[in-house]
């Protein structure tokens, strides 16, 4: 008997689960396709259809394919280049979904490029990524999920529950691979030293930090290195990679100042824009350059040596847990590894 009132409970908690993924949309824009898909997969899900083009004007015109009204909505579209575009495809599904009277519209953002911009640094100059968090909600995000922004404080921005996640896991799994002999962790600024130092505790190796001063958006110079990396075997973290110019000077820094022997590049979102390309493949000293599927890549900003890693699972897992109402906090991009005690 008891047996099978244990039976019972299993199936019904079963059945309210396959209740709650029923009563889940997702859609995508037109920045990720390939990425939304994976996410839905993860799911068991299917990408419902969007009708996405532009008026000769240059406006957009969008429709969701599907009702909306009280299902749990998920948008999936990272600002990544078009990034106004993709802003503006983004700002416009929201407002639709939340005028179809769906339950909770919540923007799945894997690369939420305004986060660069989370300070007063200069006259006259607008904090975009606070502004941007701003008019999300007001489009009508109930909740946001992204992964690895540029600036933690950028969190903080929004007033709606937000999910900051980390694809610590993927790079770990990854990295454990290789041979990492007389291999130092190297975080390219001291902003950084804190995100490379989780990596470097799960990978059980040291970390040094450059000394970087930002010129331009494509120019920075390295004046010093604060650790010991000479004649050492390098892994470079950065959040993400865009010209390539903070990857391109720290390394010619180490290999003239440290003699360092091969160089493992790694950033969670690989942007690859202007000179990227050109400037990484000049780096023969690099052994891989590896980055996660956040933004999609075509194959003319793919530089040689490229390692792309899927984290799909990772925000279909995050969805899930906010389905079922349950803990994301092992998935958070500052938190702990372990508690603190």
């Amino acid at each position: 008997m008891t047996q099978d009132k244990t039976t019972t409970a299993a199936e019904t908690a079963s059945h309210s689960k396959d209740t709650a993924l029923k009563n889940v949309l997702m859609f995508s824009g037109s920045a990720h396709p390939t990425l939304a898909k994976s996410i839905a997969d993860t799911l068991g899900l299917e990408v419902s259809p969007t009708t996405i083009r532009k008026f000769s004007n240059d406006d957009f015109y969008i429709q969701l394919g599907t009702s909306v009204r009280g299902k749990e909505v998920f948008i999936i579209q990272p600002l990544s280049p078009p990034c106004s575009d993709n802003l503006m495809e983004l700002l416009l599904m929201l407002d639709i979904a939340r005028g179809g009277s769906a339950k909770e519209v919540c923007a799945v953002i894997p690369y939420y490029s305004y986060a660069r911009s989370d300070k007063k640094d200069a006259p006259r100059i607008s904090i975009a990524a606070r502004l941007i968090a701003d008019l999300l909600v007001t489009a009508g995000a109930t909740q946001v999920i992204t992964m690895t922004l540029h600036s933690p404080q950028v969190h903080g921005f929004f007033n709606v529950p937000t999910d900051h996640l980390t694809a610590h896991s993927v790079l770990v799994d990854y990295l454990r691979k290789k041979d990492l002999g007389n291999t130092v962790l190297v975080a390219p600024d001291v902003g950084h030293a804190k995100r490379v130092g989780k990596l470097a505790r799960a990978l059980g190796l040291p970390m040094a930090a450059g000394q970087k001063i930002r010129l331009s958006d494509n120019d920075v110079a390295i004046t010093g290195i604060m650790g010991d990396v000479k004649g050492k075997n390098i892994v470079l973290v950065d959040d993400e990679i865009a010209t390539g110019g903070t990857i391109t000077e720290i390394v010619n820094f180490m290999i003239t100042k440290e003699s360092i022997r091969k160089v493992t590049v790694v950033g969670t979102h690989g942007l690859f824009t202007g000179p990227a390309v050109r400037r990484l493949n000049n780096l023969d000293i690099i052994d891989e350059i590896i980055v996660t599927n956040t933004v999609p890549l075509p194959d003319d900003r793919r530089p040689d040596r490229l390692v792309v890693l899927e984290v799909g699972r990772i925000f279909g897992e995050v969805i899930r847990r906010n389905v079922h109402g349950e803990s994301v906090g092992s998935l958070f991009e500052f938190w702990p590894i372990s508690p603190r005690r």
